[in-house]
């Protein structure tokens, strides 16, 4: 039986609906105006029509080759961030107690990180890193021998922010995963226990299947997360060393403030927000088509 709709419902967000479209779409207007004009400044602008996107889209100029790399840069520190925050989420989530006084403690400590704003989080690994005064730049460079300097090694520069960020927002993972872990019903683990399955095979079987939905929001919130990121090694590097750590969000804002090429930093910014979007639809897809399979003949 089919659950009935209440179209109803819809006036009741019909408000919020309004403000929200009313405060996005007045900007959206502004940066799409700039993307088809350039100016000379003096407040004056001339048509420019699809040049910037023609020119951003072209590898061999210099707006094109900084934004394929930083847009490299971005997916590949995107990457980077999924391949440890999902498993590392999981694990902990696994780890977490089900019942009992802990679970609140747990919950409020794995929490804390996320409760700390991006700048602060920046400030705090800019004074952490260093090698003369920082715990983890000390600790590389003369507990372990490493040559770590995230002011002009790049490599180090990567570390750094990679490790920041999974310090930040690895607990955002294992929340949703433990979400998920703890709406599984006892009649499963009962069942798996009357079988004989091992505690890898309850993984496999029971416990992974009943999270794909929270770790599909898991995956797409940290990528979005990830690929918009800012202040955090804007804080920290500055998008250095040279041009290692420079994000598209940090090219963006060097064309608009920097360098005052609204009409580049717009057709930037709107290339920026479809493949976001475009990622996004995506996500949405494989969750549609994850509920579909999950739904009885």
């Amino acid at each position: 039986m089919e659950k009935p709709i209440n179209n109803r419902a819809w006036f009741f967000v019909l408000p919020v609906l309004l403000v929200v479209a009313f405060s996005a779409v007045i900007p959206l207007m502004t940066v799409v105006n700039y993307s088809v004009q350039d100016t000379f400044g003096n407040n004056q602008f001339f048509w420019n029509g699809i040049g910037w996107f023609q020119e951003l889209l072209d590898g061999t100029t210099d707006l094109g080759g900084r934004f394929r790399d930083s847009l490299l840069r971005n997916l590949l520190f995107s990457a980077i961030i999924l391949a440890i925050e999902v498993p590392l989420g999981i694990l902990v989530a696994l780890c977490m107690p089900r019942k009992g006084i802990a679970v609140a403690f747990c919950l409020v400590s794995i929490a804390l990180p996320l409760l700390i704003p991006w700048n602060v989080v920046g400030t705090i690994w800019q004074i952490f890193a260093r090698e003369d005064i920082g715990l983890f730049g000390y600790a590389l460079t003369n507990w372990l021998g490493l040559d770590f300097n995230y002011v002009s090694d790049p490599l180090s520069a990567w570390a750094t922010v990679v490790v920041m960020d999974v310090w930040h927002w690895t607990s955002l993972v294992a929340l949703l995963c433990y979400a998920g872990l703890v709406s599984i019903p006892d009649a499963y683990y009962q069942a798996a226990r009357i079988d004989g399955a091992s505690r890898w095979a309850i993984f496999v079987n029971i416990q992974l299947p009943k999270m794909r939905r929270v770790l599909l929001i898991a995956v797409l919130l940290r990528f979005m997360d990830s690929f918009m990121i800012y202040t955090e090694p804007f804080v920290v590097t500055g998008g250095g060393p040279g041009n290692s750590t420079t994000f598209i969000s940090i090219e963006l804002v060097k064309f608009a403030l920097g360098q005052f090429d609204l009409g580049k930093a717009a057709a930037l910014s709107l290339v920026y927000n479809l493949i976001i979007l475009g990622v996004c639809w995506v996500f949405y897809t494989i969750m549609v088509n994850v509920d579909a399979e999950r739904k009885p003949s």
